[in-house]
């Protein structure tokens, strides 16, 4: 039996099982959870579709997990949920994994673009990104491949565009009221370990507030990888997670 336990917290578009990360990363027990509005919970009211509720969803299912404390992971607006579950139940939190999660407005600037146009504009988008799966990777900025095109059809299709365009929304305004700075002040000050994980072309562009860095206990960035690192790099990524897990 694992000694650790890894819930894993996708971002905007979900899950993060596609890469199977229970089956690569080693020092851990893995748990891919969907936020509300995803995969088996797509059904959820889109009015409950704020960064709030999702942190009250990732609470609860921590509360349910073995060997807690237990680190949480959360990419890009899974990030910002980790911070929030981490500030409200700090004792069910051993240590959090921070992969280019949304700190600020300038992290938000896809979700920005998103809502900036009406619904029914975002939805038609949304539907020609998942009718042509090798141009929509090759717009992230990835080379497609089989495998690569197999796993991004598989995000795609885990989400309504309902979702995404409910949580874009939620992402800008929740991450805008200077009460969510609070939130990660205050799991900053605590000392919980903090470490931190980039794609190497798109770190620059990543936001972490001077605070959070000097913090972290770690920074890495992912060789040849941007925001989707999962997606290019599984293997690194979670080689990564490893050898953090197995640090003091």
């Amino acid at each position: 039996m694992y000694k650790l336990t890894l819930l894993m917290i996708h971002g905007l578009i979900g899950s993060l099982d596609y890469f199977d990360p229970a089956l690569r990363i080693q020092y851990a027990g893995v748990h891919t959870l969907d936020l509300l509005g995803y995969g088996d919970l797509r059904g959820v009211d889109k009015d409950r579709l704020t960064l709030k509720a999702q942190t009250e969803h990732i609470v609860y299912r921590m509360a349910s997990l073995p060997n807690r404390p237990v680190w949480l992971l959360g990419h890009s607006m899974g990030g910002a949920v980790v911070m929030l579950a981490a500030a409200q139940r700090p004792e069910f939190v051993r240590g959090i994994i921070n992969v280019e999660g949304n700190f600020t407005l300038k992290d938000a600037f896809w979700s920005s673009r998103i809502i900036a146009k009406p619904p029914t504009e975002w939805s038609k988008r949304y539907h020609v990104m998942r009718a042509d799966i090798s141009k929509c990777v090759a717009d992230w900025g990835i080379e497609p491949n089989e495998q690569r095109i197999e796993w991004a059809t598989r995000i795609l299709k885990h989400q309504s565009s309902e979702t995404v365009y409910a949580m874009s929304k939620a992402i800008v305004e929740e991450t805008s009221d200077p009460a969510y700075l609070g939130a990660v002040r205050r799991v900053v000050e605590r000392g919980m370990p903090i470490h931190l994980i980039a794609g190497e072309r798109s770190a620059e562009d990543w936001d972490v507030p001077d605070f959070v860095r000097d913090a972290a206990r770690s920074y890495t960035k992912i060789a040849q990888a941007g925001h989707a690192m999962m997606l290019e790099k599984p293997a690194a990524f979670c080689r990564t997670i490893d050898a953090i897990l197995a640090s003091p």
